[in-house]
């Protein structure tokens, strides 16, 4: 395991863009990402909620797997994409590492302000869950689900929480708060990555086990180093019976 890697959130503008200028923007962000780094996109970066043009954001997400792959060959890799299933269009997460898809979960909480629910079939909560990525306990919480009390409680134990978000800025202290929270809650790090068009809050960020946050409004990529002495520290320090060694998953 590479004992410190970098996280990287990135935040950009996507609303109103085509699918494939979002996916130039991307892999041009993915590109300059180090090795070896965990890297979160916001929530449905390439077709932002394409509700009047599903069936073709679907098709795209289909198209670019392969290639979202092969950007991830040396680093591990999240975003969200609408994804078309058995059950419907689904707000799909997907964490690639290395080169393969290692997971996928529907986001479960829908949006009802935003009339998601007309739109999208809802996931299951029970898959929200820990995974283990070269030693590092890995939780997911998709932008609504953030403010959900009992999900906190399935990821106790996590190291890194991700946070893909399309967070208005009506509401951008309530993400600010609820995201530093987390991380001081958890004693983990959370890592943030959220749209950067006008209607958006911005506040891609991360945020350190003692709740120190790394944030810039005017940047497309924000970086900090991942340290495990910080989640010990804190756990020790502080000791609120968190197991450090728990984990519900492993990949």
């Amino acid at each position: 395991m590479t004992s410190k890697p970098t996280l990287c959130a990135l935040q950009f503008a996507y609303e109103g863009r085509s699918f494939e200028e979002n996916f130039a923007t991307l892999q041009m962000l993915l590109e300059q990402t180090p090795s070896h780094s965990i890297v979160l996109a916001p929530e449905l970066c390439l077709s932002a909620y394409s509700y009047d043009n599903m069936e073709a954001a679907a098709a795209f997400s289909a198209h670019v797997l392969p290639s979202l792959e092969k950007l991830s060959s040396n680093k591990t890799f999240g975003l969200t994409l609408i994804e078309k299933t058995d059950l419907g269009y689904m707000n799909n997460f997907k964490l690639f590492h290395h080169g393969k898809l290692i997971c996928t979960r529907a986001k479960a909480k829908l949006f009802t302000l935003g009339e998601e629910e007309h739109y999208f079939s809802a996931g299951k909560d029970e898959d929200i869950r820990l995974i283990e990525v070269n030693g590092i306990k890995i939780a997911v919480l998709i932008c609504f689900e953030l403010r959900f009390p009992t999900l906190w409680e399935q990821i106790k134990g996590a190291d890194l929480i991700l946070v893909p978000a399309y967070w208005g800025k009506l509401r951008k202290k309530h993400f600010e708060v609820l995201t530093t929270a987390l991380a001081i809650s958890n004693q983990a790090y959370v890592l943030c990555a959220n749209g950067a068009d006008e209607s958006m809050a911005k506040s891609s960020a991360i945020i350190s086990p003692f709740g120190d946050v790394t944030s810039d409004d005017n940047s497309k990529l924000i970086m900090q180093t991942f340290d495990f002495h910080e989640i010990k520290k804190m756990r020790r320090y502080l000791d609120i019976g968190l197991d450090y060694n728990a984990a519900n998953g492993s990949f």
